[in-house]
């Protein structure tokens, strides 16, 4: 199993990477599926990832429940940390929409990956306050750090992720057998218990 940034799979894609199955946004199953690199046979919808925020595991969690709450938590935070993928992104716009940017842009932190960012908070001091996606967020709970919560809903971006078979996977049948799996019930709780709705 091998993973990567969006953009990194599409790349890889692109450059005639061999594997069974593609896990991804489903932007990027699309523009696979138009490559005619993925089979649409099979293909399944696994759910969808909001952003989250988070702190140290020792540092108290500040109020967040509404948009109006999120930005006085980051007005009176030492310093913001988020990523420059897509999420990143997101944020970015939010910042600039919500009216805090250039509040915020002299103690704002940024990273390539979200992996960088939990690391960031987790040997981070003061009132940090890390933002990210909620499935890596809480992959990084048991290293230091303290899921928040969501963003609050009227400001909440989702992620939704897909699944496929590529169409020169080299173990077809396996692949299937797997796809069929993720659907079931219980891979659905697994889903659901590491944060994917």
């Amino acid at each position: 199993m091998q993973f990567n940034t969006a953009p990194q799979l599409a790349k890889r894609m692109a450059e005639g990477e061999v594997a069974d199955i593609l896990i991804a946004p489903s932007t990027v199953l699309d523009e696979q599926a138009k490559n005619g690199k993925i089979s649409m046979q099979g293909r399944l919808t696994l759910g969808r990832v909001g952003a989250g925020v988070v702190v140290r595991s020792d540092a108290p969690s500040p109020e967040i429940a509404t948009t109006e709450a999120l930005k006085r938590a980051m007005l009176s935070a030492d310093s913001i940390v988020y990523n420059t993928a897509s999420s990143g992104l997101y944020l970015e716009k939010l910042f600039e929409r919500i009216g805090i940017a250039e509040q915020i842009k002299a103690k704002t932190t940024r990273y390539p990956t979200g992996e960088d960012v939990m690391d960031h908070i987790i040997k981070g001091k003061g009132n940090e306050l890390g933002f990210g996606a909620i499935t890596e967020i809480k992959q990084f709970e048991p290293k230091g750090l303290k899921l928040v919560g969501p963003l609050p809903p009227d400001i909440q971006n989702y992620t939704s992720y897909g699944a496929a078979l590529i169409s020169n996977a080299p173990s077809a049948d396996a692949a299937k057998a797997f796809l069929i799996y993720l659907a079931t019930p219980e891979a659905k709780q697994i889903f659901a218990a590491e944060g994917i709705e």
